[in-house]
């Protein structure tokens, strides 16, 4: 019992031994560098960029439509019953295919595998 209060009463003594050692005045200590100047200001937000968003509801089906500048480039369409899926406009042509993933060249199989 002695030797486990000595093993633990020893570090003890010798933290406290060595506290005035760590409370002496430092003299390497450097000022601290003068404040930067605050960063420019951000440039106001430019309305005309964000997307217009308008939600329609037809027999079940929820359709979205995303216009910029009043021209319509995206559309979202989730059904009452399966997949959702989007048509954009990629070549600003009033022409929509349907999003694939990758290039327009390469179509990537896009199998659901499991949905919780």
């Amino acid at each position: 019992m002695r030797r486990i209060l000595l093993a633990l009463f020893v570090p003890f003594v010798l933290a406290i031994a060595a506290l005035p050692a760590l409370a002496q005045e430092r003299t390497d200590l450097q000022p601290l560098p003068a404040v930067p100047p605050p960063p420019p200001e951000m440039a106001p937000f430019d309305e005309s960029l964000e997307p217009e968003v308008t939600i329609k509801k037809r027999e079940g089906d929820t359709i979205e439509e995303h216009r910029i500048n009043g021209k319509l480039f995206k559309i979202k369409v989730t059904p009452a019953h399966g997949v959702p899926y989007t048509l954009i406009d990629r070549n600003g042509d009033g022409n929509f295919s349907q999003t694939t993933m990758g290039s327009a060249d390469v179509s990537v199989p896009q199998w659901v595998i499991g949905t919780f």
